[in-house]
């Protein structure tokens, strides 16, 4: 058993240790001003393809002088030279690049396209420091107006005290980590790095057994004071746009990503590994709750809404789905109400509350781009996104919206914040829609009282069933004020009234031959592996996502998928088009087995 450990001001030993580790990186590499050419060279053209294009130069001007036969031939010979080398250099390159981001779909494919598309301008605005605060404003001023009309429109004082009794099984204190469990931690936490890290995250974690003793003091001393420090209280927040094709100029069009110490993510996973132990051995999470948990995912919880869905179908019953859209939910959630719910339904006491209370007090972000920030601003509410215990504190949030619909009989499903409510209804007996309107005004309630707003446009509904019988329904979804649509967007899946996923398909394959395309401009100077590694991070992921909710589909529903495979394989076999393909799925090894097989 460790030692016990006693306490210490937490907050000076932290801010003691960044100091030292600042003052020793800037004692060995100081910061320095350093111009940056902007001028455009291509990063394969190392100096060995220089000089091989010198010596080509060399040959031409001495067979332009003489014009003969053997000047010619060695002009010839060092073209060739030259060429597969600079085609080996480029080759090298890209496959370095595809090695290191091939688990980052998106950092590849975002690289490539920049590397090939030169003339692509994103449009950004010149970062400054009154750039930041006009950020950190939007991002505040948003908040607050969402807060600000849940109070206006509440009738009702909220009630900060649910239960008044604890759980029989409460945890009050942590355990206590030792150097075995620190180091396991240190090494599957993501080495990133935050303006505020005193060193980079990459060095940090390669000079880990310099610091690994005083590390395990210091973060066993917070666990043990219940002290979460002040130094890992400020998120720096990255003003991202949205989308590459939205307005620069307007703030709602970007994302406010956050980014947060390194060494806080090390003590917050550390906490993290207790508490979801402490939950997963007394079963408190929601079983309908799919979000950040292990063995869940939205294939999981598709696959159960769609089941219930279709067994409803099989008993000739109509099924109306609901699919609930919160406001910016994890930046509303009110720290008292969080912690009352962590006492008394969870049954944290003693220094684990005492940590969480730390935790979430004192919380402070500013907006940076590129070399400019803005002022530190507080945060008043909200769970710390970019954190490790953010979504698992936002599930705990969440717990009681299950009582609250069990109460009206409707099935449902979550993943985070996004709520399925769906029901199975007769044409000619109505009564299960007024339990799901009385069980949707509920919701409403709740998340007034709990600081959460729903967001009316983006809260979609669905009638699923033959059409005949949908249309029975449309006069009694309106009098609700409930407009059904035709399809809608569910965790990355189109579903449709008719359950054929004609447009999920079309979409799917939509985007596989647009990434297809970009894929073959660059197959030429592409090895067979690294093509491979594009096409699984681009084609036959978003082939297999969800593929499970395609089982029992006829094949003209599905065969544009096996269309797109059959080109991703010829592209990548570089097999001509009025070639036979399946031979080539047996080289190109895409897919076990081709989409017949697999539904």
């Amino acid at each position: 058993m460790p030692p016990v450990i006693l306490p210490a001001p937490c907050d000076f030993i932290f801010n003691h240790f960044n100091s030292k580790l600042k003052k020793s990186l800037d004692s060995v590499a100081p910061l320095t001003t350093k111009k940056i050419n902007v001028k455009r060279v291509s990063p394969w053209r190392n100096e060995e393809v220089k000089k091989l294009k010198r010596n080509c130069r060399a040959a031409e001007r001495r067979w332009r002088k003489n014009k003969n036969e053997i000047n010619y031939q060695i002009l010839c010979e060092q073209l060739k030279i030259y060429n597969s080398t600079l085609r080996n250099s480029r080759n090298s390159y890209f496959a370095k690049i595809i090695s290191n981001k091939k688990n980052n779909p998106k950092v590849l494919f975002s690289t490539i396209d920049h590397l090939f598309n030169p003339d692509f301008n994103s449009s950004q605005r010149t970062p400054t420091d009154s750039l930041c605060e006009q950020f950190a404003d939007h991002f505040r001023g948003k908040i607050n107006t969402i807060r600000c009309d849940i109070l206006s429109s509440r009738d009702m004082i909220l009630n900060t005290s649910e239960g008044s009794t604890v759980p029989e099984e409460t945890l009050d204190s942590f355990v206590l980590v030792n150097a075995e469990n620190l180091k396991k931690v240190f090494s599957t936490v993501r080495p990133t790095t935050c303006l505020l890290d005193p060193i980079p995250s990459p060095l940090f974690k390669t000079l880990y057994g310099f610091f690994e003793a005083e590390l395990l003091y210091m973060m066993n001393c917070s666990l043990q004071s219940g002290v979460f420090p002040a130094a890992f209280k400020t998120a720096v927040v990255r003003p991202l746009l949205k989308k590459s094709n939205l307005d620069c100029n307007n703030f709602n069009n970007y994302r406010p990503v956050s980014n947060l110490p390194f060494l806080s993510k090390i003590l917050e996973k550390l906490v993290f590994t207790q508490i979801n132990d402490f939950l997963n051995d007394r079963q408190i999470l929601e079983i309908f709750q799919s979000g950040f948990r292990v063995n869940h995912s939205t294939e999981t919880a598709l696959l159960k809404v769609l089941n219930d869905i279709r067994c409803n179908w099989d008993s000739q019953k109509l099924s109306v789905l609901v699919l609930l859209d919160l406001s910016s939910a994890f930046d509303t959630v009110d720290h008292a109400i969080l912690l009352n719910r962590l006492k008394h339904m969870v049954g944290l006491s003693g220094a684990v509350h005492n940590w969480f209370t730390s935790y979430l007090s004192d919380r402070t972000f500013m907006v940076s781009t590129d070399t400019c920030s803005s002022k530190i601003h507080k945060m008043t509410c909200g769970v710390p996104q970019g954190s490790v215990l953010g979504p698992v504190l936002f599930n705990l949030y969440m717990l009681p919206l299950g009582g609250v619909i069990r109460r009206h009989g409707v099935n449902f499903h979550s993943y985070a914040d996004d709520t399925q409510l769906y029901i199975s209804v007769s044409p000619d007996d109505t009564r299960p829609m007024d339990a799901l309107f009385n069980c949707i005004l509920d919701i409403k309630s709740w998340m007034a009282e709990n600081f959460l707003q729903l967001n009316h446009d983006k809260t979609e509904v669905l009638i699923i069933g033959p059409e005949a019988q949908r249309e029975k329904l449309l006069s009694k979804l309106q009098a609700f004020s409930l407009c059904p649509s035709l399809q809608v967007k569910n965790l990355g899946v189109i579903l449709d009234s008719e359950l054929g996923f004609i447009q999920h398909i079309k979409h799917v394959t939509k985007i596989g031959y647009y990434h297809l395309k970009n894929i073959a401009r660059v197959r030429p100077i592409l090895s067979r592996a690294n093509t491979e590694m594009l096409m699984h991070a681009f084609i036959t992921s978003r082939i297999d996502y969800c593929n499970a909710l395609l089982s029992g589909l006829p094949k003209k529903n599905i065969s544009p998928l096996q269309l797109l495979q059959n080109s991703a394989a010829r592209v990548l076999t570089k097999t001509r088009g009025r070639a036979h393909i399946t031979p080539g799925f047996t080289i190109a090894a895409l897919a076990p087995r081709v989409l017949q097989d697999r539904f």
